[in-house]
């Protein structure tokens, strides 16, 4: 077996990591993560990466002083460094040259020309002697030391700068004009005064709005636990604010088949909210020929249960990101067939769903899809568990394991599972309650930063 190529990443972004992370995999490369350019260098200096992707703004050591650090240890020099950022002024961009970055991409960009960024560094390896032509760049009184190869990348930024600097001509002008107006600040006063008196009016209805708009939510989530024949069914749920980017629910879908599903809708605020409802508005039991659950069969008032791995299939074709403000969700969602007691089920991009065997301990079952709207016809791995009296499974959201304590340390899964093992022997709305409050404590008395959704299911006979 060939071994993989290793890249580490320094990036203190989750969502960006997650992303980046997915793109170097699917693409055949192994992948570690820093969450700074500390822990960055520490880690280049234990296990050599064949390349390093660094961010730039990132506490404890930014990414210019990584790639400094890098480039100035003559064990570690030769490694290419690629910088990433949303800075785009040419100064940013020669700054992190002259450190001695290897390559600089800007925020955002797209997966394909940054692995190609990747492919063309890996295939020409840096020599511990080079003899490069070195370019000496005078910008904004500044100094800089760039080797020649990036030339091309230099005439690219001093146009950014030419623009800048007619931006930074508009401003002057604009700074000139309100200095010519002095004379009106007391009238502008009066009226910002009145301003804001209206806006702290708005402001209180909005507050009124995001309140009632909450409840509706609230409303919009499962009432209590159904009685149902041979299962037993808990939840829990807990926004971060008023409107949460997380939604649940279950039900039947015939006399035979039970539905769950837990969504957790990037970022938070109304984007997230509106789309959460929305998508747990589309995927209801009803039945009909446009339905995403259950459609009418041939058989005259029979019905037909679409396999998790189909719903996730529309889903994602219904939900691209580029049409949802870039927002994305991830997902698990399952059929329980009652009679053979199997549960069916895909997750997209979602934490790995925990089960419980009777007697047993709990095991996570590890899944690998992309995330709902990422990319347009992605096909979805399906899988089955086959259950049996006393099992237990549960479905959460990354509010759970990613909840973080006052050193920013995660929960994680092991405390989670660990948690889940000392409710061994009591009820699942015990369990789920006592992994809530483990994950509430851990957050100390802020409580946890991102919604929190736990649902449980029981086989009891």
């Amino acid at each position: 077996m060939t071994e993989q190529i290793e890249v580490l990443i320094a990036e203190d972004s989750r969502i960006q990591a997650k992303m980046l992370r997915r793109n170097l995999e699917a693409a055949g490369y192994a992948v570690r993560w820093a969450e700074n350019g500390k822990l960055g260098i520490e880690m280049t200096k234990q296990q050599r990466p064949a390349l390093i992707i660094s961010d730039i703004e990132m506490p404890e050591m930014t990414g210019y002083e990584f790639c400094e650090a890098v480039k100035t240890d003559a064990k570690l020099k030769t490694i290419p460094f690629i910088l990433l950022s949303t800075l785009s002024e040419a100064e940013d961009i020669i700054r992190g040259l002259h450190v001695g970055a290897d390559n600089y991409v800007t925020k955002p960009y797209e997966p394909a020309y940054l692995l190609s960024r990747v492919s063309d560094l890996l295939a020409t390896p840096l020599g511990n002697d080079e003899d490069e032509t070195e370019l000496q760049v005078t910008l904004a009184g500044k100094r800089y030391t760039v080797k020649a190869g990036k030339q091309q990348v230099l005439n690219l930024l001093v146009s950014t700068f030419e623009n800048a600097v007619g931006k930074n001509r508009e401003l002057v002008a604009a700074n000139q004009e309100l200095s010519l107006a002095r004379d009106q600040l007391k009238e502008w006063n009066q009226s910002l005064t009145t301003l804001n008196s209206e806006l702290e009016g708005k402001n209180q209805k909005m507050a009124t709005d995001l309140a009632a708009a909450a409840k509706i939510q609230q409303s919009l989530l499962p009432s209590g636990t159904p009685n149902i024949p041979s299962v037993k069914l808990a939840w829990t749920y807990l926004p971060c604010d008023e409107l949460a980017g997380d939604f649940l629910n279950f039900f039947p879908l015939d006399d035979r088949h039970l539905a769950a599903f837990v969504v957790d809708v990037s970022g938070h605020g109304v984007a997230s909210s509106l789309l959460a409802v929305t998508v747990g508005r589309v995927m209801t039991p009803m039945v009909s020929s446009t339905s995403l659950l259950v459609k009418p069969s041939k058989d005259a008032g029979g019905t037909n249960i679409v396999p998790p791995a189909e719903v996730a299939y529309e889903l994602n074709n219904r939900f691209p990101m580029e049409d949802q403000g870039n927002l994305y969700f991830t997902m698990v969602y399952g059929v329980l067939d009652k009679q053979t007691q199997q549960f069916t089920f895909v997750s997209a991009g979602h934490p790995n769903v925990v089960h419980v065997p009777a007697g047993g301990k709990p095991t996570l079952v590890e899944t690998a899809d992309m995330a709902i709207g990422w990319i347009e016809d992605t096909e979805f791995e399906e899988h089955s568990l086959q259950l049996a009296p006393g099992d237990r499974i549960y479905l959460y959201s990354d509010g759970v394991p990613e909840a973080m304590d006052h050193d920013l340390e995660e929960f994680g899964d092991v405390r989670m599972i660990e948690c889940l093992t000392k409710s061994l022997g009591q009820s699942v709305d015990v369990s789920i309650q006592r992994l809530f409050d483990a994950v509430h404590n851990w957050c100390a008395v802020n409580g946890p930063k991102d919604d929190v959704s736990i649902l449980g299911i029981e086989i009891t006979e």
